[in-house]
């Protein structure tokens, strides 16, 4: 039987994560949203980041795009591999944000703005609640992604308002990928319709369009499946299957629905009230005690007799190992 390139006991968010997640702290006054978090995401790897309600699950979204400064921590996300320790080393003793023109290319978003992270991380995201333009167009939506890319291609308006060559060309360039992506997701028989009349599952793909407009290699997606029926549950993980697949698109989601996350994922990480109980294949996290007694929100101490009950399996495994 051939062995495929990573072993069962190497995985890619072992082996080579594109977004390395170290020590993460969020504190709001004396709440402790995220405690001393890490987890890596694994370079085209579909990971869910899971939890009951209130356990900081966005907080971390937040903090990996910008819209919050970690109050401790580490987020280092590699373009092409992962950076070594020394790379590393080197950008955070530099007192940098990144560190461009090696072949690792690797960024630190804890020290970016939300627009860097976007626009020079390469990182999308979308939002529990979705935030589309409602009174644009379907096309026009998917425009407005692109519009950093064509404000330099005007000169900032220059080129646009004598319509020369160069801005020409890319205007055309970003109506086809909006186009793309509409086909992609079946929208492109609605480009001309305003986004706000189109129903809520189309609205949700068309969100993820957005997003992929802007051409990322990570994106973060916050309940892509929340208020789909079943049918449309299918339609989306047959195009974040296609994101990953068709365009090395890694992808980082927040998910309650837990078929959709055990249907696609190839790695899960799970948080209770900010801290990390659980991180590993979508088989092993779904067997965990701890993640079992979290979803059932029993007591604490059914907790720490479950984790008793842990310790002591890891024991008698590694006695008779």
């Amino acid at each position: 039987m051939a062995t495929s390139p990573l072993s069962a006991a190497t995985h890619r968010w072992e082996a080579d994560p594109i977004l390395t997640v170290e020590h993460l702290f969020m504190r709001f006054g004396g709440l402790v949203a995220v405690n001393d978090l890490s987890f890596n995401v694994g370079r085209g790897d579909i990971t869910a980041l899971i939890g009951p309600n209130g356990a900081g699950k966005t907080t971390v979204f937040n903090c990996i795009t910008g819209f919050y400064k970690p109050s401790e921590g580490r987020l280092a996300l590699a373009h092409n591999r992962a950076p070594t320790p020394d790379e590393l080393a080197t950008v955070t003793a530099i007192g940098e944000r990144a560190l461009v023109g090696t072949d690792a290319a690797v960024y630190l978003l804890e020290r970016m703005p939300d627009y860097r992270v976007s626009g020079e991380a390469k990182v999308a995201r979308t939002f529990q609640n979705i935030r589309l333009f409602t009174g644009m167009t379907v096309l026009e939506n998917l425009m407005v992604a692109q519009h950093n890319a064509l404000m330099t291609a005007s000169g900032f308006s220059l080129k646009g308002l004598f319509g020369l060559p160069g801005w020409n060309s890319a205007a055309r360039a970003a109506t086809e990928k909006a186009k793309f992506w509409l086909e992609k997701v079946e929208l492109l028989d609605r480009a001309d319709d305003p986004a706000g009349d189109l129903p809520y599952g189309a609205q949700r793909r068309l969100e993820i369009a957005r997003a992929m407009c802007s051409d990322p290699i990570l994106l973060c997606l916050d309940e892509p499946a929340a208020g789909l029926n079943p049918r449309e549950s299918l339609e989306l993980n047959t195009l974040l299957r296609m994101i990953r697949a068709e365009h090395g698109t890694s992808i980082l989601l927040i998910e309650h629905d837990m078929s959709v996350v055990m249907e696609i994922s190839d790695h899960v990480v799970v948080l209770d009230y900010g801290t990390k109980i659980a991180d590993g294949t979508p088989e092993a996290v779904r067997n965990d005690p701890r993640v079992i007694a979290a979803y059932l929100g029993v007591d604490e101490d059914a907790v720490e007799e479950v984790e008793a009950e842990i310790d002591e399996i890891e024991a008698q495994s590694g006695a008779t190992s």
